[in-house]
């Protein structure tokens, strides 16, 4: 069911700040950055050819990277997104065998314009998991 690993995510509290270390500092690619209302978040990519590090700040007071920075004040790994090729079949599977699908369980365009769900991080050895459809 899993694909390769498309991103791993790292919640900061100052994107511009972390955008610049990994350009400036890692001599990284690193994308405009993405406001995604939808996920109370705005994000940038460090893109490593194979996969990416995804960079993300809190977009609005409601967001859950916002909570998440109130316990990590320096910010740190949020989560890690999988690639799965039909992103229905991989959640029906998943909810069938016991995990939980946080939200309605209904996927939302992620950053990458494609369906995307995120995993209960009880569910898997404390890590918080998105799928993405690709």
């Amino acid at each position: 069911m899993l694909g390769r690993l498309n991103h791993v995510a790292i919640a900061v509290p100052d994107l511009a700040a972390a955008a610049a270390t990994y350009r400036d500092v890692l001599g990284a690619r690193v994308s405009p950055p993405q406001a995604l209302p939808e996920h109370g978040v705005t994000v940038v990519f460090i893109d490593l050819g194979n996969s990416k590090v995804e960079l993300l700040e809190p977009l609005g007071e409601k967001s859950p990277i916002a909570s998440f920075l109130q316990k990590n004040p320096a910010g740190g790994m949020h989560h890690l997104c999988y690639e799965v090729s039909d992103i229905l079949a991989a959640r029906d599977h998943l909810v069938a065998a016991g995990a939980r699908v946080l939200g309605d369980g209904e996927p939302k365009i992620g950053a990458h314009g494609k369906p995307v769900l995120f995993l209960h991080p009880k569910d898997f050895c404390g890590t918080l998991v998105e799928l993405e459809e690709v």
